[in-house]
């Protein structure tokens, strides 16, 4: 026993051997700074700050993120694949430690006239592998990377989910306003189409007036129709992603004028998406996993060696189990080494370590979109609010050309046709308006997004 404690002992103190390259980020693959966006970085609090029930200002579309996440199908695969992470990673995990078993037997027979009895009980470990060149160490820290990277890949989604839920909302939100818009347009103009009519029978105008008149209320009809059809398909899109039926009981909904109206943000730096992102952060622990897959295809090409003991009691008499007459135990190592199947474990390094390398350039791509999504939202954000006044202004001149332009007309000034065109095109600054402030509003939550967002519970 104190021989085979001291072989042990021996193995033991020669283990721990590490094959796996150590875990090294890459430099940074794209530029320090943002572009054009350097007085802006330190405006505001960071987005990890800001958890997305105090980032949206409409509590009606609170309502609406917090069922989807609470009911939204693929939502739930995610969680569940969290928990299948989990469960591998608690299994390779095990492995590190001996797995001890009890047992208890006992068997009757009868040989050559006599009867034959057999009890036994007693402890055992079996083929317990002696880590010595951190084949199983690197396993677990593999299935343990793998782990994390679902569960920052489950916030991610999270964030995904609430990106689509409210830039689905404020697509609504714009399409009721301008179904709105149009409604009343029709109204307007099917009012100056009976004018026209009456104006055409008494002879002061022409058929031609008429049916202008009719030309621009069959555009505004039909941009209703396209509106209503668009605002259907994306109420149904809606529902999909809140993962039932929208709840009815909503509040209010606030005017896509204020929807831009959200916490500052700061950009920060580039450097700050690898721990706010959790897409990078899971890129990043996926890139772990591989380089501790090297260390165990490396560890493969030596000698495995596993623990077999056990420690009990048996007897031929039930009565004298229990005693040191029927003290057994036994403790020995097994050795297996790879003689002839050297390519195979070569192919699985290669394999290992091409896992490695796609897993590296996963990671850079990863941040480099990061870095170009955070761009574009700068971007948006300050040109988009240029945008939106310059329209606003365009918008109050075209609303004062229509009146002057209807004002000439009825004083015989002008013809019908500036009336037509004064028309059209201030429904259509007002429809584009409408489309501005939404895109303004939608490019502040993809800001928010692609900082790394703040908690999702």
């Amino acid at each position: 026993m104190r021989k085979a404690v001291s072989v042990l002992a021996l193995l033991l103190a020669g283990a721990c051997r590490q094959f796996a390259p150590p875990h090294v980020v890459p430099e940074l693959p794209v530029p320090q700074t943002y572009p054009d966006v350097a007085m802006e970085t330190e405006r505001g609090a960071r987005a990890t700050e800001i958890a997305w029930r105090e980032f949206f200002v409409d509590e009606r579309l609170e309502t609406l993120i917090a069922a989807a996440l609470e009911q939204n199908r693929d939502l739930a695969i995610t969680v569940a694949q969290i928990e299948q992470a989990r469960g591998l990673y608690r299994i390779q995990d095990a492995n590190r430690v001996p797995s001890i078993d009890a047992d208890a037997s006992a068997t009757v027979g009868r040989s050559g006239g006599e009867t034959l009895d057999r009890y036994s009980i007693g402890v055992g470990v079996s083929a317990f592998e002696l880590d010595f060149w951190g084949r199983v160490r690197n396993l677990s820290e593999a299935a343990r990377a793998e782990y994390l990277a679902t569960v920052q890949g489950q916030r991610a989604f999270r964030l995904v989910v609430i990106r689509e839920v409210a830039s689905a909302y404020l697509f609504s939100l714009e399409a009721a306003e301008r179904i709105e818009l149009a409604e009343a347009t029709v109204r307007s103009r099917e009012e100056g189409l009976e004018i026209a009519q009456v104006r055409m029978e008494s002879g002061i105008t022409s058929a031609l007036e008429y049916r202008q008149a009719e030309s621009l209320l069959t555009q505004a009809q039909t941009e209703l129709a396209g509106l209503r059809l668009a605002k259907a398909r994306n109420d149904n899109a809606l529902s999909a992603l809140v993962g039932g039926p929208v709840p009815s009981a909503l509040p209010d909904a606030v005017p896509l004028v204020q929807q831009a109206t959200a916490p500052t943000i700061a950009a920060g730096l580039p450097s700050e998406l690898l721990t706010a992102r959790p897409d990078i952060i899971a890129a990043e622990e996926r890139l772990r996993a591989s380089r501790a897959d090297i260390g165990a295809a490396r560890a493969a090409f030596f000698p495995s060696i596993s623990l077999t003991g056990s420690f009990g009691f048996a007897s031929a008499d039930l009565g004298d189990l229990l005693g040191s007459d029927g003290l057994t135990w036994n403790i020995g190592p097994f050795i297996s080494l790879p003689i002839f199947n050297r390519g195979r474990l070569e192919g699985n390094l290669t394999v290992a370590q091409a896992n490695e390398s796609i897993a590296t350039a996963s990671y850079e791509r990863t941040i480099q979109t990061a870095f170009r999504e955070v761009a574009d939202a700068l971007a948006g954000r300050r040109y988009l609010a240029e945008q939106v006044a310059a329209q606003e202004r365009g918008t109050r001149a075209q609303r004062e050309i229509a009146a002057l332009a209807r004002t000439r007309y009825l004083e015989g000034v002008v013809g019908y046709l500036e009336v037509l065109d004064a028309e059209r095109n201030l429904f259509g600054a007002e429809q584009a308006l409408l489309q501005l402030r939404r895109a303004q509003a939608d490019n502040l939550v993809s800001l928010y997004i692609a900082l790394g967002g703040g908690s999702t519970e």
